[in-house]
C-alpha cells in the first residue's frame, strides 16, 4: 500500500482517520469491558432515578478518561461526589489502562508503515500524525459524556482531557509505534 500523497508530504489525513479510529475502538472496548457493571451501579440507577433513562454511555465514557488518567469533575455536589477514578484499585480492573497506549502504538506503527519510514526520526514524525484524530474526539468526548441530573452535572475534567488524553497519549504512544515500525522495517 501506497500513501495518496505525493512522495514528500505526509498523509494526515490518513493519520488523523486513524487517529480517531484508535479513540473509538478504545471507548468500544471499554464499553464492552465495563457497560453490564456500569448497568447495574449505584451511580446509573441514580440518574435513572432522576431522569427517567441510564446513563451507561456517558459513565463508560467516564472510565475510558480514567485509563487516560483523566479525572471526572463534578459540580453541584460538594462533598458528597462520587468517585473521580474508576479504573483500579475499588474500581474496574487495570487493565483498561492498556487499552488507549496499545492501540495508539499501534496507529502508530501502521501510519509509519504506510509511509514507508525506514529511519527513528521518519518513525516517530508519522507517528506523530494520529495526535490531530485522536484530539478532536477526545475533546468532542468532554461534550458527549456530560450527565447533568438538576443542578449536579458530571464529565470528564476538560484540560486534562485535551491535554492528557488528546495530546500527550497520542504524542508519546504514537511516535512509539512510529519509531518500533522504523526500527523493524
Amino acid at each position: 500500500m501506497t500513501p495518496a500523497t505525493d512522495a514528500d508530504s505526509k498523509p494526515f489525513i490518513e493519520a488523523a482517520v486513524t487517529g480517531a479510529v484508535a479513540w473509538v475502538l478504545g471507548y468500544v472496548f471499554t464499553y464492552l469491558i465495563v457497560s453490564g457493571d456500569i448497568e447495574e451501579s449505584p451511580l446509573n440507577q441514580l440518574i435513572e432515578a432522576f431522569e427517567g433513562e441510564q446513563a451507561t454511555y456517558e459513565i463508560v465514557g467516564w472510565v475510558f478518561y480514567n485509563a487516560h488518567l483523566v479525572d471526572v469533575s463534578y459540580s453541584g455536589l460538594g462533598p458528597l461526589a462520587p468517585p473521580q477514578n474508576f479504573v483500579g484499585g475499588d474500581g474496574f480492573t487495570p487493565f483498561l489502562y492498556v487499552i488507549p497506549p496499545a492501540l495508539l502504538v499501534i496507529s502508530g506503527l501502521a501510519i509509519a508503515r504506510y509511509t514507508g519510514a525506514s529511519d527513528v526520526n521518519d518513525g516517530a514524525i508519522s507517528g506523530l500524525l494520529v495526535v490531530p484524530g485522536y484530539l478532536v474526539l477526545a475533546a468532542l468526548g468532554t461534550v458527549l459524556f456530560s450527565i447533568s441530573v438538576g443542578g449536579v452535572s458530571g464529565a470528564p475534567d476538560l484540560a486534562p482531557a485535551v491535554l492528557i488524553a488528546g495530546v500527550v497519549y497520542p504524542a508519546v504512544f504514537g511516535a512509539l509505534g512510529g519509531v518500533v515500525a522504523s526500527v523493524t522495517a
